[in-house]
């Protein structure tokens, strides 16, 4: 039966949803994003909670969580600021929109890797176009491009990626068991191998770069350097007990965002 409030209330959702993502497209083109992820695999409600707040009263452009319903429904209520889902399942993600999802992200892989999964180009590109069959033309797309792939592999998948209309590209750098470097020099290890790849493809391709795995206070403004319009961190902020230190990294993030958004506008 036709219900005139229940079509008032899906138009205000959809108002809503629009504006948010808006508010991150803006960051993206002023290369100031900063993407907060709690984890595809955080299901832990209390740990999400607090990187949602650090999040939001940061002033971040977004905050990524995984695609268990009571924790999207959960945070879409909890904060106003843009809600990214992440998963390999393109099912789970059509139905973190229906939640009130502002994007969709297929991967972060890296997550996964400890649990021995691996994934290739043409997997991803399949999950991709699955992804964008359920959500169609109107939902914010992100797709992490595998950094265990070879380069090569990684620009021809990020092109196909562009091709069937993704809307941004998030690189990643590779799970290892080996102990790092301690200091400075073990924070730049992690992220060496994700810096390279976003070099490399924003080279060759059009569409923004988000630059992921061992981004944090250290590494983000080499991520801008590189070529990257976005930054996605997750364990320099998710792994901490106090949420004073979550806060108070989010902010140094946002910061060195900003700072970066005002060279940019002054070499133009």
């Amino acid at each position: 039966m036709y219900n005139e409030q229940d079509v008032l209330s899906q138009s205000t959702q959809k108002e809503k949803i629009m504006s948010r993502i808006e508010s991150f497209k803006r960051a993206l083109e002023e290369k100031r994003a900063v993407k907060i992820i709690a984890g595809i695999d955080n299901f832990d409600v209390e740990n999400v909670k607090k990187v949602v707040n650090a999040a939001s009263n940061s002033g971040a452009s977004a905050v990524d969580i995984c695609a268990n319903p009571d924790i999207v429904a959960m945070v879409r209520h909890m904060t106003d600021i843009p809600v990214f889902v992440s998963s390999v399942n393109p099912q789970e993600l059509a139905h973190a929109v229906i939640l009130g999802a502002d994007a969709v992200e297929l991967g972060n892989f890296d997550a996964l890797y400890k649990k021995g999964q691996s994934f290739t180009a043409n997997q991803v590109l399949e999950l991709a176009k699955e992804t964008k069959r359920l959500i169609g033309n109107d939902v914010f797309f992100c797709v992490t491009i595998p950094g265990e792939l070879e380069i090569s592999e990684q620009i021809e998948l990020a092109r196909e990626l562009e091709n069937i209309g993704v809307n941004l590209i998030q690189t990643e750098g590779h799970f290892s068991n080996e102990t790092p470097s301690n200091g400075v020099r073990g924070l730049l290890e992690r992220a060496e191998l994700t810096l390279s790849n976003t070099i490399e493809l924003s080279r060759n391709i059009e569409i923004p770069i988000m630059t992921a795995t061992g981004i944090n206070p250290t590494t983000a403004s080499l991520a801008f350097a590189a070529g990257a319009s976005a930054i996605g961190c997750g364990s320099c902020i998710n792994k901490m007990d106090s949420e004073i230190s979550m806060l108070a990294v989010s902010k140094s993030l946002v910061e060195i965002a900003e700072r970066n958004a005002q060279y940019t506008v002054e070499l133009v």
